[in-house]
């Protein structure tokens, strides 16, 4: 496949692009996303996904990364000057490749560790949260219409490959997916009086996490099991992804005692 070069940001195809990177609305009118350098890329390949497209800085062309081209010949390439293939990364300091990816559909089966998350609204958080269950081994995502985009070149740059092991769907409606789910719903909450070490996370079971502000709504609340992490320090509450984390992985600790 031979490399073909743009120069000027006028170029239809390079606003197209920049497009892509930039407007949510058109990631979900397209169905595609940007993946940013080549851990991502190699993700996506590790999960059976293939890349519409290739783009290269001119910098990155006439580096190892430039081995790409031929690792993957017949996908079309691009290559960008430095400071036009700057604008289409999400960092500061770009890796100088991307790629363009179809959004995977997600599986219609939930399995019987869900993550509900409700207006999480910064994509590096919900990037980290996903890391995070698709790390503890939970198959499913939920998220409320008020969460940050799942798909946008950020949040998957906090997800370092996590999205392609997981069924992540978007604007749900999530207090009648946790009247549905056949098991419990669990929520942290600093009202809750059991701890978190003594619920039983063996079976099918579901957790359900909110805005850090906010906390989650009066709807979603009434339908799930509160409980606290049990903090010694003076501290009054963790990260969501920090929060995330704990309780995730303490059910990987019990399904394996």
């Amino acid at each position: 496949m031979s490399l073909k070069t743009i120069t000027s940001r006028d170029n239809p195809v390079y606003r197209d692009l920049l497009d892509l990177a930039t407007a949510r609305k058109v990631r979900r009118e397209r169905g595609q996303t940007l993946l940013d350098g080549p851990h991502l890329l190699e993700a996506a390949l590790a999960a059976g996904f293939r890349p519409q497209r290739l783009i290269l800085s001119e910098s990155a062309a006439t580096s190892s990364l430039g081995g790409w081209l031929a690792r993957l010949p017949d996908v079309p390439a691009l290559c960008l000057p430095d400071a036009l293939f700057a604008r289409l990364a999400p960092v500061d300091s770009p890796a100088g490749l991307a790629s363009v990816i179809a959004q995977p559909r997600p599986a219609t089966a939930s399995g019987d560790c869900v993550v509900l998350l409700e207006n999480i609204q910064d994509p590096g958080n919900l990037g980290a949260i996903l890391r995070v269950a698709a790390a503890a081994g939970a198959t499913s995502v939920q998220l409320s219409k008020g969460c940050a985009e799942a798909w946008s070149p950020k949040c998957l740059r906090g997800g370092q490959g996590a999205h392609f092991l997981l069924s992540i769907h978007e604007g749900v409606d999530l207090p009648a997916l946790a009247e549905a789910f056949p098991g419990p719903v669990h929520a942290a909450s600093l009202a809750g009086t059991a701890s978190l070490y003594d619920l039983d996370l063996r079976g099918p079971v579901g957790f359900a996490f909110g805005n850090e502000g906010a906390g989650l709504s009066d709807g979603l609340c009434a339908l799930a099991r509160p409980f606290r992490i049990p903090m010694p320090g003076a501290v009054e509450s963790l990260n969501v992804a920090t929060a995330a984390a704990v309780c995730l992985f303490e059910r990987v600790r019990q399904r394996s005692a």
